[in-house]
């Protein structure tokens, strides 16, 4: 079949299977950030933005994104940069496999919650593992990033 759906600000139209999973759809298509980790919709490493919501796409069936709005770390990278540079001043980014599943959770946390608490934060990205790095780097690297995403906002 036919998939018709705007990958990161693109139309694109591709030939799937009907029961082909979107993370597969997005690799074969060159979008190699998105990774395949568990296949169980357990670590967040195969994150995407599905009309701007963290979706994962190992259990989504790539049919479901029919002429709806798909991205990818790749659609921001002014903000993948500044976030693993949080990351690591934090000491939180190790390998990087996890990287770009959990900063597209953050990215979308940001436009979702107004000043979130710790606890907000920490919900908000239950289900995204790292086996590189404790949480509580990885807590105040999201902090930092805020922020200098705040400041920058304010003085404008």
């Amino acid at each position: 079949m036919i998939l018709t759906t705007t990958i990161n600000n693109r139309k694109k139209e591709l030939l799937i299977d009907a029961d082909e999973y979107l993370v597969d759809t997005l690799r074969k298509a060159g979008y190699l950030s998105v990774k395949r980790g568990c296949d169980t919709g357990a670590c967040g490493l195969c994150t995407v933005l599905v009309e701007g919501k963290p979706v994962l796409s190992c259990s989504t069936l790539a049919a479901r994104v029919m002429n709806k709005k798909v991205e990818t770390i790749e659609n921001y990278p002014k903000e993948a940069e500044m976030l693993a540079k949080h990351l690591a001043e934090e000491g939180a980014e190790q390998c990087g496999f996890c990287a770009p599943g959990f900063a597209l959770t953050v990215i979308a946390m940001m436009r979702e919650l107004n000043n979130p608490t710790d606890e907000e934060i920490l919900h908000y990205l239950n289900g995204n593992l790292c086996r590189c790095s404790g949480y509580a780097s990885q807590l105040r690297g999201i902090r930092n990033y805020m922020k200098e995403v705040m400041d920058s906002e304010n003085n404008k």
